[in-house]
């Protein structure tokens, strides 16, 4: 069994972000607890030492770096990809783990993407998607918030063209991601664990995006509510071009039988509750006569994504499950192989930390790494 790799978000952002909506007038806010159960680096470290038992050491002791030419990736790996190499520095089992997970996306890359051909006016495949991911109001919750603005933007253009360098052949479109549905460590009033971002919130962020002709993602974390009761609310924003949705599974506590709050466990959405954001979109797509959608997918277990072979795909939407999850390189080669290689079902994502991916000595990982990957990752999320 392949490790889990840890969670992306961390709940003790929730109370920032509480505190900085609690004065506008339509952000729905309520009283939180700081919850510091969420994902940190000691539980992502023994997660992964304890997991693979050929392992010798720990994940946080890194093995005896190679030399200069990088890890070479062992003979059995497909004569086409034989000669990927791993930059300097990696060790044995990161090497070990991305010969893995390019051979098994080697061998399903000839039929990849599957679904429909793309619409006119369809992002995927002709331009890669950067998307620096967060919540303004907080700096514990991913890039978009930790910096001031124009630092942020600034930083924003700098990773697109690290990106554009690494594949030429493909135009990158830089995006924002915003949580606008972030889930919370308290019920508040009405017991639904989350706490709705506000019209001017999501305008401001927006607003950025304009700036860089960028995308604008919008992001839900049900919490104890559901996909039905929070979509509906922001379909005026996806209903404009340049916005697109995303879901995350991990803060979606809807099946779980034992009533943990977000943050305790990793929660799950169905393919029944992808269809229904998909059908959403298409809905808003043929309505408005607006080019297709691009749905993210959050995706590190296996679980998160229950009956993802029922997950039904139309050309107005275009579906991304994105490997969201932090930890040593192998780590994260291992979760892209498991959980988005194994249950293919359009396009594939693939998200980096700045801060968390690093925390043990790992080099952060290029752009050029993850484009070695089967299949490419067509969306990269930064938080």
């Amino acid at each position: 069994m392949t490790p889990t790799i840890r969670s992306s978000i961390l709940l003790v952002g929730a109370t920032a972000v509480l505190a900085a909506c609690s004065a506008q007038p339509d952000a729905k806010a309520v009283p939180v607890v700081d919850s510091t159960h969420a994902a940190n680096g000691d539980v992502a470290s023994k997660t992964a030492a304890a997991a693979t038992p050929s392992a010798t050491t720990p994940a946080t002791t890194p093995a005896a770096p190679v030399g200069v030419t990088g890890a070479a990736i062992p003979a059995n790996v497909p004569e086409d990809t034989a000669h990927i190499r791993l930059n300097p520095g990696r060790n044995a089992h990161d090497s070990s783990s991305y010969a893995s997970a390019i051979r098994a996306g080697a061998r399903k890359a000839p039929t990849w993407p599957t679904g429909p051909a793309p619409l006119a006016g369809a992002i995927l495949p002709a331009k890669r998607v950067v998307a620096f991911y967060g919540n303004p109001l907080s700096k514990k919750m991913g890039v978009l918030g930790e910096y001031p603005v124009d630092q942020m933007l600034a930083k924003l253009d700098q990773t697109v063209a690290e990106w554009r360098k690494a594949d030429p052949s493909t135009p990158v479109q830089p995006a924002l991601h915003l949580i606008a549905v972030v889930a919370q460590g308290a019920p508040g009033r009405d017991g639904m664990y989350r706490l709705r971002m506000d019209t001017t919130l999501i305008n401001k962020v927006y607003g950025w995006a304009q700036q860089k002709n960028a995308l604008l993602f919008l992001d839900i974390q049900v919490g104890k509510s559901t996909l039905q009761q929070e979509l509906p609310r922001l379909l005026p924003f996806l209903a404009r071009p340049n916005v697109h949705l995303a879901i995350d599974a991990e803060f979606s506590m809807h099946y779980d039988r034992e009533g943990m709050p977000p943050g305790k466990k990793v929660g799950q959405f169905d393919a029944a509750d992808v269809n229904y954001a998909a059908a959403q979109l298409e809905k808003l797509v043929s309505d408005n006569k607006l080019p297709p959608k691009m749905l993210i997918v959050h995706r590190w277990t296996r679980k998160m994504i229950s009956n993802a072979s029922q997950i039904k795909l139309d050309p107005r939407v275009q579906i991304v499950m994105d490997m969201d999850g932090w930890g040593p390189p192998w780590l994260k080669f291992d979760s892209y192989r498991d959980y988005e290689v194994a249950e293919p079902v359009q396009f594939t994502g693939f998200k980096i930390f700045f801060h968390n991916d690093v925390k043990h000595g790992d080099a952060l990982l290029t752009a050029s790494e993850v484009l070695k990957l089967r299949p490419k990752p067509m969306y990269i999320q930064y938080q």
